[in-house]
This record gives C-alpha cells, structure tokens and sequence, in this order.
C-alpha cells in the first residue's frame, strides 16, 4: 500500500526543498505542483490571454500538455515537451501561476494529473491545498509556514543563485499579496487541513525541519502497521 505525504503552505515557505530533501531520504517521489501551476501559468502568458479572462484560459487547456520527469535525481517540468525549469522560478509566473490556480478547470486538469501520479506509488507533494485536496486521505499532512519577512529573504537569495537581482521590500509586498490572493480565492482556498501538523520553519533550518517530517512518518507507518 501506497504511503502518501502532503505539505501545503504559503509561498516561500521551503516546501519544495524540504519535499525534494525528505523525498529523497525516503526514496519517495517528489511531485512539486506549484511547478505545474507556474508552467500553466507561463503557457497563458506566452499566448498574451490576460489573467483575468477566465474563459479564454479554459479554452486554452487542451493545449498545454505538462509532464515530470527526473534526471540526474532532479525534477525537470515539460511544458509542451521543452523544459522550462529555469524560465518558471520568475516572479511573474509565481504571480500568473496564483492567479490562473483561482480557476475551477485549471484546478480540475492539475489535480487529475497529481491524483493519477499519486496512485499507485509512495510520493510526497508540495502546493496550496494537497492535503485538503488532492490527497485528502494522506497519513501524513503537514503545514509548513514560516513570515513573510524571512521567506522574502529566502526567495531574494535564491533568485541570486541565479543570477537574478531583486528588491527585498517588492518580493515581500508580491509574497503578502499572493498570501492574500491564494488564502481568498474561492476554489481550493490555502488553509491548513484540520488534521494537518504545522511546523514554522523561520527559526529553523532545512535539516531540522527534514528531521522533524522524518520522524512523523516513522510514527505514523508504525501506527500502521
């Protein structure tokens, strides 16, 4: 029987790395769905359909077509089979990405595909409402948040890494904004699932929250078994 982990939280807040790590560990795959929305996201702003106009962006779906792959241990996302790791961790397709999530039928096409990956094989998933949503039956669910000051921080150096300059303040207004927007949205809204663990990782580091999931999967597949 398949074993299934769920982190939500708000952006910033390291889910991705932490999954990517903790998958790792475990030897589970690491499903990242924010990735998929911001390719989503970066498919409608590279046909001009405005982020507001709901029905053209459903009209539009048939044609984007988003696979994962791995290499080399690393998540590559396929948008339309090109690789668009690198043109997806903008700030802007983090912002389309928010916004285009807000639709039923971008939720509908996304989740289908988690739903599918997540069927028959031990994963942990990342996004904005995995544990409420996609895999609402998880044995482990866990809310991983930390303030919007310290992820700004945390997303100002790893654009730096690559190669990109930003302003501290604008990337903690665009967080506070997109906090705003994923928790208010009608479909699907960011919340943290009633039977949810909620670690805050400002004061921590990767390995300590790592550790910390570790041992919640060790506790529940031994309540289990």
């Amino acid at each position: 029987m398949s074993f299934q982990i769920a982190i939500d939280g708000p952006a910033g807040a390291g889910k991705s790395t932490i999954a990517r790590k903790t998958a790792s560990e475990l030897g589970f795959l690491y499903i990242d769905t924010g990735a998929m929305y911001r390719a989503l996201g970066l498919y409608i702003l590279d046909r001009s359909i405005p982020l507001d106009d709901e029905a053209a962006i459903e009209a539009s779906l048939p044609g984007a077509d988003i696979q994962l792959t791995m290499e080399n241990g690393e998540q590559h996302v396929l948008l339309n089979g090109c690789d668009v790791n690198g043109r997806i961790r903008t700030e802007e397709a983090g912002m389309a990405a928010s916004k285009v999530s807000t639709y039923r039928a971008v939720r509908k096409k996304l989740v289908e595909c988690q739903q599918k990956i997540a069927g028959s094989l031990d994963v942990i998933m990342d996004g904005r409402d995995i544990g409420t949503v996609v895999l609402k039956n998880a044995p482990l669910k866990i809310f991983l948040t930390a303030s919007p000051h310290i992820r700004a921080l945390r997303r100002k150096e790893d654009l730096a890494l690559r190669g990109t300059a930003a302003d501290l303040q604008e990337i903690e207004e665009d967080i506070r904004k997109r906090d705003e927007q994923d928790m208010n949205r009608a479909e699907s809204p960011l919340r943290q699932a009633e039977d949810a663990v909620c670690i805050d990782s400002s004061d921590l580091t990767i390995d300590e929250v790592t550790d910390k999931i570790l041992a919640l999967v060790r506790e529940r597949r031994g309540s289990a078994s």
